[in-house]
This record gives structure tokens, C-alpha cells and sequence, in this order.
């Protein structure tokens, strides 16, 4: 019984507290700094944007470069097979060459796994650029609700 009151009194205050910060200009007097905000807001989206088209266009090459990274440590691993099989019943020589060939394709798939890492970066800062984009258009329809509401209180011009 106690848990379930101390919930309700959380819902109530909750309640009370969304509805008190839900609409921060409410009178004529907060237009300028609705304007002021409302600006900022178009301007911040506008920056988003070209963020955004800016990080979509530098995609492809990150994908590129993963593809022909993963190309590179596929031949290099070959490769070092290869040079380890000459060396099994090969001379000193042959296992220095295998072993640098090894090292050589070891560093292959480390580029290849940062090429990776690095388009998944990418995809990860547009995701996160969307969803900037989002949270400040719902911001500016939430100025727009609030600028309507205040041009509502305004008596109308006489003609």
C-alpha cells in the first residue's frame, strides 16, 4: 500500500511538473525571445543539414576504403600462406621472408579492421545527425504551437 501511494504521488507531481514546463512563451511580451529561440533553432537545423549531407557524401570513400582494405588483407593473407608453406621445407631465408610476410599481412588486417571501424563511425554519426535533425524540427513545431497560442491572445486589427 505504501509503494503503490508513493507512485501515485510521483505520477501526480510528475504531471503537474510536464504541464508547468510544457509551454515556456505564454504571453505577447515573450515574443522577441520566442523569435530569438525560434531562429536559433532554423539556424541549428541548417548547420545539422550540412553536417549531415556533408558526412553522407564522405561515405562511399570510407566505403571504398574498406573494400579495398579488406582486399589487400585478403591477398596479403594469401600470400603469407603461401610464403609459410615455402618455408616449412625451405632455408633460413624462405622462413625471414614468411615471417615479414606474416607481420605484412598482420598490418593488412589491421587497416582493414580500422577501415571498418571507420565506416561504422560514419554510419554512427549520421544516425546521430538524424537524430539532432529530429529533436530540433520538433523543437521548432513546438515554438510554432507556442507562437500561434500567443498570436491567439492578441486582439485582432480592426480594417
Amino acid at each position: 500500500m505504501k509503494f503503490i501511494s508513493q507512485l501515485l504521488c510521483t505520477v501526480i507531481l510528475l504531471t503537474f511538473a510536464m504541464s508547468a514546463t510544457a509551454q515556456k512563451y505564454k504571453v505577447p511580451a515573450d515574443t522577441g525571445k520566442l523569435n530569438e529561440e525560434y531562429v536559433k533553432v532554423q539556424n541549428d537545423i541548417a548547420d545539422l543539414n550540412a553536417q549531415l549531407s556533408i558526412a553522407q557524401n564522405n561515405l562511399p570513400g570510407f566505403q571504398s576504403k574498406a573494400t579495398s582494405a579488406g582486399s589487400d588483407a585478403q591477398a596479403a593473407a594469401t600470400s603469407s600462406s603461401q610464403d609459410a608453406s615455402k618455408a616449412t621445407n625451405g632455408s633460413l631465408s624462405d622462413s625471414k621472408d614468411a615471417k615479414n610476410s606474416a607481420n605484412n599481412a598482420y598490418d593488412k588486417a589491421k587497416d582493414s579492421r580500422s577501415a571498418n571501424n571507420n565506416v561504422g563511425k560514419q554510419n554512427e554519426k549520421i544516425r546521430a545527425l538524424n537524430k539532432n535533425i529530429a529533436k530540433k524540427q520538433e523543437r521548432l513545431k513546438d515554438l510554432d504551437v507556442m507562437r500561434k497560442a500567443i498570436y491567439a491572445q492578441l486582439p485582432a486589427k480592426p480594417q
